[in-house]
């Protein structure tokens, strides 16, 4: 009888560790998937576009809307005109991968996170058709991959980064008013 309530103990205290680690082990402990799922759960999504994305999954590569490479790392998000509400969140920065970041024509709210930087690989930026504010982060002129950004239609204030100017690969720059290359104006700010 001392052996089985020893047991049943036993087996208690396991149910109850694992339900207490639970949260810590989303997306399969991936990184990726991780700060993927973070991004998730800031968003409203009425037309289940997200449905995919589960987090008990090893890796985020077979979520819709994810492409990766052949080693498993994420190198594209694509969820332009997808009906998304939110915000941004510094955690995307960790997907040092990534190289097409698409969430044009949703309605982003919020300001783009300095850790945006970190992504030294990406080479397309397309928030436009957003409802973004704040500046511009001077951390996105570390982007020297970088040739599309697109921030056109937000309501983005201050100067334009002059660390911008140091991307040589970047051709095509797009602020926020009515499709003018970003260099003709100074938008809400100056350069």
């Amino acid at each position: 009888m001392r052996g089985g309530l020893r047991s049943f103990s036993f087996f208690l205290l396991f149910c109850a560790s694992s339900l207490t680690l639970a949260p810590f082990r989303l997306a399969g402990a991936n990184s990726e998937g991780d700060a993927l799922y973070t991004f998730r759960r800031s968003l409203s999504d009425p037309d289940n576009v997200l449905q995919s994305w589960d987090p008990t999954l090893v890796n985020p590569c077979t979520w819709f809307h994810i492409t990766c490479n052949q080693d498993n790392r994420v190198t594209r998000v694509d969820l332009g005109n997808s009906n998304l509400s939110g915000h941004l969140v510094p955690e995307l920065g960790k997907l040092e991968h990534l190289q097409y970041l698409e969430l044009y024509k949703n309605n982003i709210q919020g300001t783009i996170p300095t850790e945006l930087g970190n992504l030294k690989s990406l080479v397309s930026l397309d928030l436009y058709y957003n409802n973004i504010t704040g500046n511009i982060p001077p951390s996105l002129g570390k982007l020297n991959s970088l040739v599309f950004l697109r921030l056109n239609d937000n309501k983005l204030t201050g100067p334009i980064p002059r660390e911008l100017v140091g991307i040589s690969s970047l051709k095509v720059v797009y602020g926020c008013i009515k499709q003018q290359p970003l260099w003709n104006y100074s938008y809400y700010g100056t350069i």
